[in-house]
């Protein structure tokens, strides 16, 4: 096998372009390249849409990237200051940054956590957990989902999240 060969197979058409070893056809069978996207929690342009019913009154999410019936589904989350977010879980892990407010979550088993602007928290797939937005403005959190979006609640029968 000689070396064009041995690229050709292992590298995608992107590599190949680099290199200069593709011509126009292998270009035109490239699907397009995604976007590159930026956005703010406070932009005027975001959408925001209704959380499940379990959630506090006020609280939002806005899908920043992904649908939320796939896998790799990324979102802010916003809940109304001084709220409460019930006992749940999710099918996937969660990676999460605070972006405002000061939230308190607690999974199940561990001490609280709080999380200020820039906090970087994970949550492991299925662990159950509950918060406090702590803070006098609203809380909001982007998280990164692996698997399709969820949340499940459970009936708590005292809670975790400081009060």
């Amino acid at each position: 096998m000689n070396i064009h060969t041995l690229i050709h197979r292992s590298y995608p058409a992107v590599m190949l372009l680099s290199l200069g070893l593709a011509g126009p056809a292998a270009l035109a069978q490239m699907p397009m390249p995604e976007p590159a996207l930026t956005q703010t929690f406070d932009d005027a342009q975001l959408k925001w849409g209704p959380c499940p019913a379990f959630l506090p009154k006020g609280c939002a999410i806005a899908i920043l990237h992904g649908d939320p019936a796939q896998d790799n589904l990324d979102v802010f989350f916003k809940v109304p200051a001084k709220s409460t977010i019930p006992l749940h879980w999710h099918t996937s892990a969660e990676r999460m940054v605070l972006v405002a407010g000061e939230l308190h979550v607690t999974y199940d088993g561990q001490k609280t956590a709080i999380l200020k602007p820039g906090t970087y928290g994970y949550g492991p797939a299925k662990r159950t957990h509950d918060g406090f937005c702590a803070s006098s403005d609203p809380c909001v959190l982007f998280i990164a989902f692996e698997s399709p979006l969820d949340a499940v609640p459970v009936v708590n029968t005292g809670g975790n999240a400081a009060k």
